[in-house]
């Protein structure tokens, strides 16, 4: 894993799974987040790319198997987050071609809808 996927799984809580498949996490990124870095000095916003990346953590850490990105499908953004704030994911799977799933992400914090991403992964081990 890298860097960046070390520091995100770090700010990761409360990962559930249901009986559906249904995936559940939530995430806070202290000022000291290394994707605040650059992004933008003394207004931190977090990157689109850290909020994929946290999907990617969470399904590596409820299957212990490494998910590969293969295409980022769509990803809406429809809010910003910046430190210490936290926000939620759900996330789930489709089906897919071959050895390829669907993962259909929401992103929120409380009421409000802060993206949704969709991606096609294959996991690995």
């Amino acid at each position: 894993m890298s860097k960046i996927g070390r520091a995100i799984k770090e700010c990761m809580y409360d990962l559930s799974c249901d009986v559906a498949g249904e995936m559940r996490a939530c995430f806070n990124f202290s000022a000291d987040f290394i994707g605040f870095k650059g992004h933008f000095p003394g207004k931190p916003v977090l990157p689109g790319v850290c909020k994929i990346q946290a999907i990617l953590c969470m399904l590596e850490s409820a299957t212990s198997k490494i998910p590969r990105l293969k295409e980022i499908v769509s990803a809406k953004f429809f809010a910003p987050v910046t430190c210490n704030e936290e926000i939620a994911f759900t996330i789930r799977q489709a089906s897919g071609a071959s050895e390829e799933t669907l993962i259909k992400a929401l992103v929120t914090n409380g009421d409000k809808k802060v993206a949704e991403i969709q991606l096609r992964v294959v996991f690995e081990g």
